[in-house]
């Protein structure tokens, strides 16, 4: 359970909600005065509407696009590579897409990913893209649209395809796509190489971009960046230590009772070495408070085997007294249930006989569940094979050094009766260890317990990630560029995904606080930097997108005009007599999979759902 966030998840819909309303208002306001214009015939002749969506067009830039073509074998040779690419591009979003819709049909739940207000790419609306990543998004947008519509453009004149026009198309002040328009009768003449070519163009410069922007930021802009000292605050527990000295997100706890914490890893140290139960803790290298320790409950799974909540504080364990995590576990020492002393947000104090051990959930058809263990129940595993367990840790720990075969007895509390039962160890599907078939949960009893009552945000992780200095978790993969490309898709939605606790949108919202800027590029200053990181970062981004999106095989994207030429140069060669319906055929067929595919990607389990 993360408690990062400082708003609840009600706020953040009913946020979501009202700026969607105002941004749906805005633009029926916008078109009401657009279609007042144009009824009176205000509008300039370059301006054109079709729906909500405005069109400028141009025909500056077509001087320049002639002379950029002039080396046609070069750009033909560099095409037909672009043709080949987006073919293996549109074949893996094909089965993508198949393989996303029978997932998302398969999930009891949609997932937040799924929600309808994050298939809007709208910052402050999709849940993962806040308002302070909108300069960086829309500069990225821009970029994408323009090279991508410069490479059709740019085909066309090597190719001899005259253009009529070229522009941007708007929705309100966003810019939501740019346009070629090529001459009808030239485009009709040139040969099916040439338009599948110039339909490849598009998502070749897109790709193209995103390996630049991405080298940018993965070479000099990320080395020029630093994780700056201290411990870095992601998120504070309600009620917590924390939350009441006045400990807020994107603080950096730089020195705890006047010893400097280093970085995330020092912080429990310090923490261990200052035993009072009253700790001064320096933040952001100037400010201090005062925190009253206390061991608070900062994450813990809902009606877990302990009978614990998020932010409820361990007073004392047997009578005992508290105020530490390593003082929790000194307490219950070989001890299997305890009594534990609660104080809850609201006050009241509360005692509960919990075990003290690692919480599991049984599989089904796993060598637990075989020895006699019930399917689906969760069980709290107190001892391994005669070693105490205390927390999933050392459970897990264990289990990495068994192997398959081995027979071990494993003992703990199902329900508040203690049961034992005689263990086979299988192969572990995904490893060497030995194999319990169980799903665990982090820490002791189900539940998580912190000093002071803060999550700490990886800030190390996400630079190594990005090409900076450090020691990441993804090891070799950050050690490829297309290793990195791969993680940085996800960055936008990697706390979703459980692979790290937060999202990362960029060096925005206030996470520029954990870091530093070094080295030559210095001279731009920390918010110089900072900016062309982001840009660059959401242009890479951006890129890619528009590039996968548009080798989808289906019309109007690019990937269903490569598909209706590609499907008319393999028919021309079978031994039948070729017809546009059979070209009509295939194509419509593979674009009604698509879009069926994509919807119940978006929406299938809500349908379900309802």
């Amino acid at each position: 359970m993360e408690f990062g966030s400082p708003a609840s998840p009600a706020f953040i819909d009913a946020f979501a909600s009202s700026t969607l309303t105002w941004v749906l208002v805005g633009i029926v306001a916008y078109w009401l005065v657009i279609a007042t214009l144009r009824a009176r015939g205000l509008l300039p002749s370059y301006v054109g509407t079709q729906g909500p969506i405005l069109t400028i067009h141009t025909k500056r830039g077509r001087n320049f696009l002639n002379w950029l073509a002039g080396p046609k074998r070069f750009w033909r040779a560099w095409a037909n590579m672009g043709v080949g690419i987006a073919i293996v591009v549109m074949a893996s979003m094909f089965v993508f897409l198949l393989l996303s819709a029978y997932a998302a049909l398969s999930a009891p739940q949609p997932s937040t990913v799924q929600q309808p207000r994050n298939v809007l790419v709208i910052p402050g609306v999709n849940d993962f893209l806040p308002l302070s990543a909108t300069p960086g998004i829309v500069f990225g947008l821009l970029v994408g649209l323009v090279v991508h519509e410069g490479g059709h453009g740019l085909l066309c004149r090597v190719e001899d395809i005259e253009i009529e026009s070229m522009g941007v198309a708007m929705l309100a002040i966003l810019p939501i796509g740019a346009f070629v328009e090529p001459d009808q009768e030239s485009n009709k003449k040139a040969s099916r190489g040439a338009q599948t070519r110039m339909f490849a163009a598009g998502v070749t410069f897109n790709f193209i971009v995103t390996i630049l922007a991405f080298a940018l930021l993965f070479g000099p802009v990320a080395g020029a960046i630093a994780v700056a000292p201290g411990a870095a605050v992601g998120g504070v527990a309600p009620d917590s230590p924390a939350a009441d000295a006045g400990l807020e997100p994107n603080d950096r706890i730089t020195a705890i009772d006047g010893e400097a914490v280093a970085d995330n890893d020092d912080l429990s140290e310090r923490l261990e070495a200052s035993d009072g139960e009253e700790v001064t803790v320096e933040r952001n290298g100037d400010e201090e408070i005062t925190f009253q320790r206390s061991a608070v409950v900062r994450a813990a799974i809902e009606d877990g085997p302990a009978g614990v909540g998020v932010g409820d504080s361990i007073v004392a364990v047997d009578g005992q007294s508290v105020a530490t995590e390593t003082g929790f576990f000194e307490a219950v020492g070989d001890e299997e249930i305890v009594e534990l002393t609660l104080e809850r947000p609201d006050g009241e104090r509360v005692t509960a006989e919990v075990p003290v051990g690692g919480a599991v959930d049984v599989a089904e058809d796993g060598p637990l569940a075989d020895a006699g263990a019930p399917a689906g129940e969760t069980l709290v595993v107190t001892e391994y094979d005669g070693e105490r367990i205390q927390t999933f840790s050392d459970l897990s720990g264990l289990l990495d050094d068994s192997s398959e075969g081995e027979e071990v007895t494993v003992a703990g509390y199902l329900d508040g009766e203690r049961v034992e039962y005689a263990v086979t160890l299988g192969a572990h599907p995904q490893g060497d260890s030995g194999y319990l078939g169980i799903l665990g949960s982090p820490g002791v009893s189900g539940f998580s317990i912190a000093d002071i009552g803060v999550q700490l945000y990886p800030a190390e992780e996400y630079l190594v990630i990005l090409g900076g200095e450090g020691d990441g978790q993804f090891g070799a993969v950050t050690d490829t560029f297309l290793g990195k490309i791969g993680l940085v898709l996800f960055l936008p939605i990697i706390g979703v995904l459980g692979l790290l606790p937060f999202n990362f949108a960029g060096f925005t919202g206030g996470i520029q606080n954990f870091y530093e800027v070094q080295g030559s590029l210095g001279v731009l200053g920390e918010p110089g930097v900072f900016l062309v990181a982001n840009l660059l970062f959401w242009t890479g981004w951006i890129n890619v997108q528009l590039g996968f999106f548009n080798c989808i095989p289906a019309f109007p994207l690019d990937g269903g005009h490569i598909l209706r030429t590609s499907t008319e140069a393999v028919i021309s060669r079978l031994p039948v007599d070729a017809t546009r319906g059979m070209v009509r055929t295939v194509t419509t067929s593979v674009g009604l999979t698509m879009l069926v595919s994509f919807l119940l990607m978006l929406f299938g389990p809500q349908l379900l759902a309802g």
